[in-house]
């Protein structure tokens, strides 16, 4: 069964960065865009970024021009690097893959701690 590993979260200060990996431990076939969601307890999983296979990029507005979003598409592999973080973007962020074959494929999480 494929599954999306996250990495690369963890704690930091307010101000400060973190990039998120997202690797498939298999083949995805014809996946045609990857992106990040993240979810707090309580609240419904928001879209983050998303990227498609022909490089089109869209950004939740609380993230535009703090987040950058890029793909290797040979590795089915996603990144987030993610910059001057705020308290409120503490989350747990998800990475998922769509594929026209098998539909939406998600990761477990990594959590994202942001201190003031």
């Amino acid at each position: 069964q494929v599954q999306l590993v996250e990495s690369g979260g963890g704690l930091v200060q307010a101000g400060g960065s973190l990039r998120l990996s997202c690797a498939a431990s298999g083949s995805i076939p014809s996946v045609n865009a990857m992106g990040w969601h993240r979810q707090v307890p309580g609240k419904q999983r928001e879209l983050v970024a998303v990227i498609t296979s022909w490089s089109w990029t869209n950004y939740a507005d609380s993230v535009k021009g703090r987040f950058t979003i890029s793909r290797d598409n040979a590795k089915n592999t996603v990144y987030l690097q993610m910059n001057s973080l705020k308290p409120e973007d503490t989350a747990v962020y998800y990475c998922k893959a769509h594929s026209s074959v098998l539909g939406d494929v998600w990761g477990q999480g990594t959590q994202v701690t942001v201190s003031s």
